[in-house]
């Protein structure tokens, strides 16, 4: 039997049969999103007031699946601006239920609103004083009963060819949490900064929260030459300093012009004497400039504007020279 076994040939796919079947699932879990959207009302603007006005933290909960979608929307709460976490109702009901405060609200996600476990906490948490919304697939369910606010995540069907798998009542209650989560955004005048802030360690983080004046060279480390110098003294410094380029500065130190190796390879082309013409008789009078306190990312703008360059002047109000940023700086620093 054993050798059968290991010796049959695994099941195959049937192309259309499969494709059928997730054009269905998809179909399933779109009307059941579309349903629910038509059901919003009262109800729901009174769980996002509740929410904003909770001086504690919101607490998501939910076991089995519905504990998966829990997570993801404490998740989401979280990186949008509602301080908020996920407990494990079996976790809670051991120990974790001291986590829950009076000021806090809890949320709890149940298709059949007849989860043992959240039901065991229901009763605690009121005597506690927090405040309870609830999203079951049943107003008359136990747990909507328990609840402050309901919110009705019910669905016509599952997607599930055997009509078992949590499946478009998960994508339901998903795209309800993501909804409470984005209108309470909305409520608080969330921004991308605040967005940003929140996600320091990601890209996106980089791309927001990352100035010029991060990733900018300063100092000694900025190629820099007196519009008074010869190209030769130009060639120089930009050789000593690995930016392609050297700023021309005037007697105060602003920038009024940028020495670049394409310049350069222009004046060799000519036959140009390098050793005996100045630097301000070929520097480009107009350097690309930028602010120091502008996002590191407007700096990739600037330089793919035609014509494209690989290097930006950092001046301040004044025009003054303050620091240079090369390409290569803004990939070290992850900005691009």
């Amino acid at each position: 039997m054993r050798s059968e076994t290991r010796n049959a040939q695994p099941p195959s796919v049937d192309a259309q049969r499969a494709l059928a079947l997730a054009r269905n699932v998809l179909d399933t879990e779109a009307r059941a999103i579309a349903s629910l959207a038509t059901r919003l009302g009262a109800p729901f603007v009174a769980a996002v007031d509740l929410m904003l006005q909770c001086n504690g933290r919101v607490v998501v909960s939910g076991i089995g699946k519905s504990g998966h979608v829990a997570r993801k929307v404490a998740a989401t709460l979280a990186s949008t601006g509602t301080p908020a976490f996920f407990v494990h109702p079996a976790e809670a009901g051991h120990g974790d239920l001291g986590m829950i405060t009076a000021d806090d609200v809890v949320v709890m996600l149940s298709n059949s609103g007849e989860t043992d476990e959240l039901l065991l906490l229901a009763p605690h948490l009121k005597r506690e004083g927090a405040k309870l919304v609830a999203l079951t697939g049943n107003e008359q369910s136990s747990l909507a009963q328990w609840a402050d606010v309901h919110l009705d995540v019910a669905v016509d069907a599952e997607a599930c060819p055997l009509g078992l798998a949590p499946t478009a009542s998960t994508t339901a209650a998903l795209a309800l949490g993501d909804a409470l989560a984005l209108a309470l955004l909305d409520a608080r005048g969330f921004s991308v900064e605040d967005f940003a802030r929140s996600h320091p360690g990601g890209a996106l983080g980089r791309r927001l929260l990352t100035r010029v004046a991060d990733v900018m060279r300063t100092g000694d480390a900025i190629p820099r030459i007196a519009h008074t110098a010869t190209l030769a003294e130009a060639i120089v410094e930009m050789s000593g300093k690995g930016m392609g380029m050297a700023v021309v500065v005037d007697e105060h130190g602003r920038a009024v012009g940028i020495f670049t190796d394409g310049d350069l390879r222009r004046c060799l082309s000519r036959g140009i004497d390098v050793m005996g013409i100045g630097v301000a008789e070929r520097m480009t009078r107009t350097p690309r400039t930028i602010d120091a306190d502008r996002l590191a990312a407007d700096c990739v703008v600037l330089m793919e504007t035609p014509p494209k360059v690989m290097q930006l002047v950092v001046v301040d109000r004044d025009g003054a020279l303050i620091g240079a940023v090369h390409m290569h700086d803004l990939f070290r620093a992850r900005v691009v």
